[in-house]
């Protein structure tokens, strides 16, 4: 904070918890690259933005200190001469003791004091949310306010639009929050501390990614070589751990008679011997792929504050879709089909629509990790009945890629996973998402959010791009799943001749 380098604040207080160097790094090093947002936290900070503004209705009456967020000093003193007027709630109220700043989301004015609500844009409480709740408390006590309750208000699970009467639910956690209050002073002073000399030292753990990961991971965590043992495919950090202490830092120091499941022994062989393992069992899991085949992905966009008839706050909805469809009688070739929302109406019948007919004359539909597109469909039927029937023929329809290729190959360059991302360039040299402007899904999610609800301020030739970008990307998915089959029924063919 501008000059103010040791004085804490609520965020930074959050951080000093989860270890003391993160903290110290924050304070000293504001401008260090590692805390550039990346774009899905740009978006979440954007919701929970929304969220904050939305939850004062169901506060009313009160004042708003609406300042830019680094005169603190104003912030505090705008709150004292509000509270004089004593309105039935102060909005972004600001406070300052123990050498401690703290915004306060809402204050509410009690017949005997205050209550300090924490607005969280989660759909329910976690226990990082008390601490939070407490440094609050702290400071407002110290500042001389009467606090006698604490509350987290956050979104309802059971909230679906149009009645968002219903959007929060408030948790009264004030027993938690004067538990949690005792450890406070003391921190507060060992964080002050701590930033008045050098960067402390840390030992990484399990604190370096609870509650969230931290920043400055890469600073901390030794590089590790390839094809370390924490590489095995889902394996515990606690079984890894075990398997370091006993010598065996990389799967090449491995030994043949460790006890492993057989997904992480392929994955071992493969490692050892720098070659591709292709079971037998490969040929018998292909025939369920029975042409005309359809090959489906969707992508989706998650809001906080639900906008379309039954949604719920952060559901998945499907917004975009490529198909690439065998067609009947010639000789296998492909069409492909496509849908993008571009508005911020409904986009859910329409995209059904599409879809219903994208699908019509394929005997399977292919999926890569078809729970995805099981669930899509599930709320394609509830939201356009019209098309329930069709709509459920797709979802019977389904088969997925993903569990072939995990049961039964592996090759050296999967990096202990069965993302598309890590089999497609590994089993298709030369085809990936490298050459694409959106790469990964969470950006997808952004950017559709984006092109969905900011068309009418963005300048047309942008969003022209951000549109063909979104489809290229949604093509590239279902695309590689047309290669990754016809590689996996190559390398049957093989097998076959070997015989």
């Amino acid at each position: 904070m501008p000059g103010e380098p040791s004085r804490l604040s609520k965020s930074r207080y959050l951080a000093g918890l989860q270890c003391h160097k993160q903290l110290w790094w924050r304070v000293h090093e504001p401008e260090a690259p590692e805390l550039s947002p990346t774009p899905g936290q740009q978006n979440l900070f954007a919701q929970g933005r929304d969220v904050g503004e939305r939850a004062r209705r169901h506060v009313p009456g009160g004042e708003l200190i609406d300042l830019p967020f680094f005169q603190y000093d104003d912030k505090v003193a705008a709150t004292r001469e509000a509270l004089k007027r004593e309105p039935p709630a102060i909005y972004e109220a600001w406070f300052l003791a123990d050498d401690t700043y703290v915004g306060v989301d809402i204050l509410e004015r009690t017949p005997r004091g205050h209550t300090v609500i924490e607005v969280k844009a989660s759909n329910s409480r976690k226990p990082e949310h008390l601490p939070d709740a407490a440094v609050q408390v702290h400071v407002l006590r110290g500042a001389g306010l009467q606090v006698e309750r604490a509350e987290v208000m956050h979104l309802n699970p059971e909230c679906r639009h149009p009645d968002l009467s219903n959007l929060f639910v408030r948790e009264d956690v004030t027993a938690l929050v004067e538990g949690a209050l005792i450890g406070v002073p003391d921190e507060l002073a060992a964080q002050r501390r701590m930033l008045e000399g050098p960067l402390p030292d840390v030992p990484i753990g399990e604190h370096c990614t609870r509650p969230y990961d931290c920043p400055f991971l890469e600073r901390c965590w030794p590089k590790l070589p390839d094809h370390h043992v924490s590489k095995l495919y889902r394996i515990e950090r606690k079984r890894a751990l075990e398997l370091e202490a006993d010598g065996y830092e990389t799967l090449y120091d491995l030994p043949s008679d460790l006890e492993l499941s057989v997904i992480h022994a392929r994955q071992v062989r493969a490692v050892q011997t720098g070659r591709m393992v292709v079971e037998p069992t490969l040929a018998k899991a292909l025939p369920q792929f029975a042409s005309p085949l359809a090959f489906l992905d969707f992508e989706t966009v998650s809001l906080a504050i639900p906008r379309w008839p039954g949604c719920r706050p952060w559901q998945q909805v499907p917004v975009q879709f490529s198909a690439h469809r065998e067609e009947r009688g010639r000789g296998g070739s492909l069409v492909h089909h496509e849908w993008i929302a571009e508005g911020p109406a409904d986009p859910r019948p329409a995209l059904a629509e599409a879809l219903v007919e994208a699908c019509a004359e394929a005997r399977k539909v292919v999926a890569y990790h078809a729970s995805f597109e099981r669930e899509c469909l599930k709320q394609l039927r509830e939201a356009v009945p019209r098309f329930a029937k069709e709509l459920e023929r797709i979802e019977k329809r389904l088969v997925d890629l993903l569990p072939v290729i995990r049961r039964h190959v592996y090759h050296p360059d999967f990096g202990g996973g069965f993302s598309i991302k890590k089999t497609l360039p590994a089993l298709v040299p030369g085809l990936s998402y490298a050459d694409l402007w959106v790469q990964d899904g969470e950006v997808a999610t952004v950017e559709l959010q984006r092109l969905m609800l900011e068309g009418d301020r963005t300048p047309p030739a942008e969003r022209a791009a951000r549109r063909e970008a979104l489809l290229r990307y949604c093509e590239r998915d279902t695309w590689a799943m047309v290669k990754l089959l016809e590689k996996l029924r190559s390398l049957v063919a093989d097998q076959l001749e070997l015989f």
